[in-house]
């Protein structure tokens, strides 16, 4: 049995996800999990690990880099993980908790092998910020001994990066939901983030050009951000009045009805690697509406089962109409994508299986 010890943000759902998957009971007798949280945990861990197996820092970290509140607390927790004596740290994004690990072994004398995950823009983005991050980014990667990426994209650029061997897989769904039976075809849907790097202004002005002389169309827009009141302002402008709804975060119920009635899922950050909730939004028959990056060409074939849109393209309504047409195609083969290549327990397995293998 493989002592792992995942460390990432415990208030962040999918870290929850990966530890659901590491204690599912058909990894029984295989993987005894421990896990680190940079803050602190969801209620939803209770339910996967005891408390005697976590460690809360309590920390804020920006992951952008620069983390020293993070870095200071390696003391103790280089005291945790040698009473733990793990085979494996599993860091998940690597420009803070893969610093962390890194420190861990590298300055604390962990003796234990590194598996780390990267998320996205802690590969795409942090490495492009500075010469200090670029180096750290490197000198994480070179340590570790197997890595993750979602993506073929950000799995390239990994390895430019120093990583010497990278599994590919998606950070996909626990299971495949039920098959839709109500779509709206005039509801367009959007979850990220509410923060720059998503950009949802963009979100905001594609779905005005969709909607103009489309009177039935609306736009739900879900999750938080600094940029909400500045949206919210936007969406009040006459061409959006009373158009768009904003609903906040939502827990995984509510989500995934809303996934389950649009007809249309709209995600147009500036970078990213393979999204899950792409992948939840294709599950649930949605077609997505995408901005031009290299990972979601490996999701969406422009024109035949969603769009590409180009820098500063405002499609109309008519850029729709060929997919509109053949919706009910579009989602069914989708969701059989999502089911043959985007599912996690058996990505997880493998995952377990290469570190049963190099422990």
């Amino acid at each position: 049995m493989i002592r792992l010890v995942l460390i990432g943000d415990g208030e962040s759902p999918h870290l929850l996800k990966w530890a659901r998957a590491l204690a599912a009971p058909a990894l029984a007798g295989r993987v005894a999990l421990w896990v680190v949280s940079s803050r602190g945990f969801l209620p939803g861990f209770d339910a996967v690990l005891p408390a005697d197996r976590r460690l809360a820092l309590h920390t804020r970290p920006r992951f952008a880099g620069g983390n020293v509140a993070l870095l200071r607390t390696l003391p103790r927790v280089v005291g945790w993980l040698r009473a733990v004596r793990p085979d494996w740290l599993a860091p998940h994004y690597l420009s803070s908790h893969g610093t962390l690990a890194w420190a861990a072994v590298r300055l604390g004398g962990v003796r234990a092998r590194i598996a780390g995950s990267a998320w996205g823009s802690d590969i795409l983005v942090a490495p492009e910020r500075s010469r200090v991050m670029r180096w750290l980014t490197q000198r994480v990667l070179r340590a570790c001994a197997v890595t993750t990426s979602d993506s073929r994209h950000m799995a390239d650029r990994m390895r430019a990066l120093g990583a010497a061997e990278v599994m590919v897989f998606p950070f996909g769904l626990e299971a495949l939901p039920p098959e839709p039976v109500d779509k709206d075809e005039a509801l367009c849907f959007a979850n990220r983030g509410l923060e720059p790097i998503y950009r949802p202004e963009r979100v905001l002005e594609v779905f005005a050009a969709l909607a103009a002389g489309w009177p039935e169309a609306r736009l739900v827009v879900a999750n938080d951000g600094s940029l909400r009141p500045a949206l919210e302002a936007r969406a009040a402008q006459p061409d959006l009045a009373g158009r768009v709804q904003f609903v906040g975060r939502l827990d995984a119920v509510t989500q995934a009805g809303w996934y389950a009635r649009a007809r249309w899922y709209l995600s147009l950050p500036a970078s990213d690697s393979v999204s899950v909730s792409v992948l939840e939004a294709m599950a649930h028959g949605a077609i997505p509406l995408l901005s031009d990056l290299p990972a979601n060409r490996e999701l969406v074939r422009d024109g035949d089962n969603g769009l590409i849109l180009a820098e500063g393209e405002r499609p109309g309504r008519a850029r729709l109409a060929p997919l509109a047409a053949r919706a009910g195609q579009i989602g069914r083969a989708q969701r059989e994508w999502v089911a043959a290549l985007a599912l996690f327990p058996a990505a997880v397995d493998s995952y377990v299986a290469r570190l049963e293998a190099g422990r």
